[in-house]
């Protein structure tokens, strides 16, 4: 079900079948706004409540469902619930601007779209090089983070696990938008991106340059307590050749490279889910 609940997602989520009213974060703002408030969310009891109850509830949904009708309504819900967890049009429809604003040499807007990929951290570069470096970072992490940990999740701990993950990245989101502090919300996003974080970057060791992009992975990845952001992003530039020049805008050719590496790195965890798959290892 793993297998074919990611296709089903990714063939979804790119020709922008499910409208934006529910995919994941929307659905998650509606679900804040509806039964939590700050005073709430002050305390560890509350955050912790707000971050499992949707993955109790997918759990709840899926022990009901299981054996029904041949188990095809334990497929759907999968398909529903991975579609649901993979769909980010407003992050694709920010880097489609970015990429047509670097096309037409709008320099600013390239800066302005650039900041608005990543809320986590503040965009510092020098230039329109520097810049096309950076979102290519960003890409790496957004692929990571948006696709690449959920598709584990999804694989290893079924609709629960990638609904959990999902429910603290956007607490975790939350927290820097907003500005707040609340608790186990940080600790927690930490933990889950340990070892998945791990996982992925060495995709890209085997998708790019293999020396380079292992010296960088043995650099990071082996450090206990080296946050996940530094390891996909620093083993994703050293697995790839960044370009000197090209036809391609200076601000994007580095982008480029790193969304076609990335690109590698998730055809290659599907192509090992489907080895697993043939071989009994994943359902």
């Amino acid at each position: 079900m793993a297998l074919f609940s990611l296709l089903v997602a990714i063939l979804v989520e790119r020709l922008k079948l499910l409208p934006s009213g529910l995919q994941f974060d929307r659905l998650m703002v509606r679900y804040h706004k509806q039964f939590w408030d700050a005073d709430s969310l002050a305390s560890e009891f509350g955050v912790a409540m707000a971050l499992i109850l949707p993955a109790v509830v997918v759990f709840v949904v899926s022990h009901l469902l299981q054996g029904m009708l041949f188990d095809l309504l334990s497929l759907a819900f999968w398909v529903v619930v991975s579609i649901i967890c993979f769909s980010h049009q407003n992050i694709r429809t920010v880097f489609k601007q970015y990429i047509q604003a670097a096309c037409r040499g709008d320099v600013q807007a390239c800066y302005r779209y650039a900041g608005q990929l990543d809320c986590t951290e503040c965009l510092d570069v020098v230039d329109e090089q520097d810049l096309g470096q950076k979102v290519g970072q960003t890409v790496a992490w957004i692929n990571y983070r948006y696709y690449g940990a959920v598709a584990l999740f999804l694989i290893f701990l079924g609709p629960v696990g990638a609904v959990l993950y999902c429910t603290v990245r956007f607490y975790s989101d939350f927290n820097v938008k907003n500005q707040t502090k609340m608790p186990l919300v940080d600790d927690l996003q930490t933990l889950l991106d340990w070892l998945p974080s791990r996982l992925f970057s060495f995709g890209y060791v085997l998708s790019g340059q293999f020396s380079s992009g292992l010296r960088a992975w043995r650099q990071h990845g082996l450090r206990i307590r080296c946050d996940a952001k530094t390891i996909v992003t620093q083993t994703a530039v050293a697995a790839e050749s960044l370009p000197e020049a090209g036809n391609a805008p200076i601000s994007v050719q580095s982008t480029l490279a790193l969304l076609a590496l990335s690109k590698r790195n998730f055809v290659l965890l599907l192509t090992l889910v489907s080895v697993l798959t043939i071989f009994g290892f994943v359902s």
